[in-house]
């Protein structure tokens, strides 16, 4: 049983850990990376509609400018604080609808009708604005310091040509660090996902091991950009070994089937305390994705999931119980009685409310990853308020894939799965500010 003093400090991490608004210690930390804002696709063409765009608590407004240049601006106008969202975007900037003024992608007011050019007021008229980039098929946004910005990110599904990527993203109804804590737990995939597995891949030995009695060894090894999660499952006479990586803040790679299929992974970016997007990607580092796998991921497929027309809210979500189904539960089709890996991820992330009270939880063995990513995020919150090194700020440090294999039991993970972690940086640096146990 925990003590009133330990329940407190248990609150007040929890409190650090999910609050990312302005002036937030996480907040402050996720604002000095480049994070995923929209896809590309969201604004199709120059002068288009604008569009909401909330992060990290703050109400924005994203618009592409007759040049093409993007523009994520606080939705609120300098004069009576009206949306933006209503105003027209033309001739290189966002017009209020109610008065008039004119706001250009860096939030500069360019046009104020009812004032003289002279008056200056114009002027000093300027409206919160962050800078961004188009990498990937994605808008990314800097929100933190201008002096601080770092280099554009070097994650790998970034740096693919379109046919080689996949992207989608959702939304989840819940604080971002309940769904990053569900990307990075291995264990709970051999009881929530083992009806996917089963059907997704021909039974094997590494299948039987996770789905039969799922009871992973963790190790967990500090890198430059964040962790390495490896569950250890016995297979035969050796190790199979699911590899994890954690980039800092909040990307994570799934692990993959073997060294020949595409790599997935997700990122988790806060919208508000309480509401984040999931953002998922598959890509192949050296072909193009199929036709049928493709059509795979657009259906829903493995870690992605359909969504409503005209927006990205889930088919399968909180409203209709994410269409669960007690007969395909009992009858084993699907643990959950859920369909979709996808789906019965949110479901249960969902269903611990909009942020958990991880003050009363009980954590066991199992749960070391996310103790540690923990851990690590606290580290990089204090590494960030001391001006010191973060961990996954580097684009290098970013370069790094998921694996799983299968190796004797005198081989540990990091040895053996190097030149699939890191098949182009062998040389790496394992330790930083924000990781260290």
């Amino acid at each position: 049983m925990t003590t009133r003093e330990e329940q407190n400090a248990r609150h007040e991490q929890n409190e650090t850990l999910t609050r990312t608004g302005p002036g937030t210690k996480m907040g402050a930390l996720l604002r000095r990376y480049w994070i995923p804002a929209l896809m590309s696709e969201e604004l199709p063409e120059p002068d288009c509609a604008p569009i909401r765009a909330p992060l990290l608590g703050e109400k924005l407004v994203a618009f592409r400018d007759s040049e093409g240049r993007i523009g994520l601006v606080d939705e609120f106008c300098a004069h009576r604080r009206v949306s933006l969202w209503f105003g027209r975007n033309e001739e290189c900037g966002l017009r209020c609808a109610y008065h008039g003024w004119k706001f250009d992608v860096t939030g500069q007011c360019v046009d104020l009708p009812s004032e003289p050019e002279n008056s200056g007021i114009r002027q000093r008229m300027r409206i919160t604005a962050y800078p961004c980039i188009e990498q990937g098929g994605v808008i990314w946004t800097y929100m933190g310091p201008a002096e601080l910005q770092p280099p554009p990110p070097g994650l790998e599904w970034s740096l693919m040509p379109a046919p080689r990527r996949f992207i989608s993203k959702r939304f989840e109804a819940c604080n971002f660090m309940q769904a990053l804590e569900g990307g990075i737990d291995s264990s709970h995939v051999g009881f929530l996902h083992q009806g996917a597995f089963r059907r997704g891949e021909a039974a094997s030995q590494k299948v039987g091991a996770m789905i039969e009695g799922d009871s992973p060894i963790f190790e967990i090894e500090p890198y430059d950009g964040g962790l390495l999660i490896a569950a250890r499952r016995q297979v035969a006479e050796q190790y199979y070994w699911r590899v994890t990586p954690w980039i800092a803040p909040f990307h994570q790679l799934v692990p993959r089937r073997h060294d020949k299929s595409p790599i997935f992974g997700h990122s988790w970016v806060p919208i508000d305390d309480e509401n984040c997007w999931a953002w998922s990607y598959g890509y192949h580092p050296d072909r193009d994705l199929t036709r049928a796998e493709l059509a795979d991921y657009r259906n829903g497929g493995g870690i992605f999931e359909k969504t409503l027309p005209g927006g990205f809210i889930p088919i399968a979500n909180k409203g209709n119980d994410y269409l669960m189904d007690r007969n395909a539960q009992v009858a084993g089709i699907d643990f959950s009685g859920i369909a979709g890996i996808a789906t019965q991820d949110a479901s249960l992330q969902e269903s611990m409310g909009p942020i958990v009270d991880r003050s009363l939880e009980n954590l066991v063995a199992t749960d070391r990853a996310i103790v540690m990513t923990r851990r690590a995020l606290l580290n990089a919150i204090a590494a960030n308020e001391a001006g010191a090194t973060l961990p996954g700020l580097d684009p290098e440090s970013q370069r790094v894939r998921s694996c799983g294999v299968t190796l004797p039991t005198d081989i540990p993970f990091d040895t053996g799965a190097k030149t699939l972690l890191f098949p182009d940086r062998p040389e790496r640096h394992t330790e930083h500010a924000g990781a260290a146990e």
